[in-house]
């Protein structure tokens, strides 16, 4: 069935990557709050040391361990978002308002590595540029790595119901 449908071209994929970047900021700020407010929790209440230092965020700020444990949380949530929605539909939240689904090139089922593995080769978005010289096949860096495809769906097709 997958072969009925074609594959997505440049812009609605970029069209669709606003999207979801909206949303992976969204998540990205969340997973900052609520890793901040444990730290705050924890130092306040005396679980960490404050080292000498008056305020939390001075903390944070001045520590390379603490600001790099807040990054990677952060990254951490936001490759999630990603990993989590390709590997279970298919299908972003920008690509699913786009009417795009992600789909395997070999038999093999999508699991979570090749998930990651496609989030990595993307090299943040980058890989896409791709699509503008493949003009036959019209496949993403992110794609030919990681044997998978993008594909516009009917208006019918695009309904959950249908899968």
């Amino acid at each position: 069935m997958q072969n009925s449908f074609p594959r997505a071209g440049f812009l609605r994929r970029l069209a669709a990557m606003v999207y979801d970047l909206l949303v992976a900021v969204a998540v990205g700020m969340v997973a900052a709050m609520v890793m901040t407010v444990t730290l705050i929790l924890l130092f306040e209440n005396g679980v960490l040391d404050k080292q000498g230092m008056e305020h939390v965020s001075d903390i944070i700020q001045n520590s390379v361990f603490y600001r790099s444990l807040v990054q990677v949380w952060v990254l951490s949530w936001v490759v999630g978002f990603f990993v989590w929605f390709w590997r279970n539909g298919g299908q972003t939240i920008g690509m699913r308002a786009w009417r795009m689904r992600l789909y395997s090139t070999n038999d093999k089922p999508m699991g979570y590595g090749r998930a990651f593995l496609r989030m990595l080769c993307s090299i943040g978005g980058l890989g896409t540029l791709l699509v503008l010289l493949d003009f036959k096949n019209k496949q993403s860096l992110q794609d030919r790595l990681a044997s998978t495809e993008i594909r516009v769906l009917s208006k019918e097709a695009n309904d959950h119901k249908n899968w």
